[in-house]
């Protein structure tokens, strides 16, 4: 696939989530990734990494309130260009996994994000 040197199990995994945030119109956080696909952090991060420097996703950090406690998360989600050709790998490497998605839930996102 065009931008990924090599497509292994953690990059499916973070896939799944990507796209299944990307059709619930939703983000998602970086922590929220490694539960769900029970990866560990430096795992998770550097597909990440990799997909967003060979621009599939974009990452943003949370705003957050001068009252707010806590570190900011940074929150993911496909580009136009990644979310087809993640749909795509997906498809050709998980089959199953395509036809049969359930809803992770996640929060819309608001409508200056989308």
């Amino acid at each position: 696939m065009a931008g990924l040197e090599r497509i292994t199990q953690p990059t499916l995994d973070v896939l799944e989530v990507l796209v299944c945030a990307f059709e619930e119109e939703a983000r998602v956080h970086g922590w929220a990734i490694m539960k769900l696909t029970g990866r560990a952090g430096p795992t998770v991060y550097k597909v990440l990494d990799r997909l967003e420097k060979a621009g599939w996703i974009t990452g943003e950090w949370e705003q957050l309130a001068p009252t707010q406690a806590g570190p900011r998360r940074r929150f993911y989600r496909l580009t136009g260009e990644g979310a087809p050709a993640a749909q795509a790998l997906l498809a050709q490497r998980r089959p199953a996994a395509v036809k049969a998605r359930p809803a992770l839930g996640f929060g819309r996102l608001p409508r200056e994000a989308r």
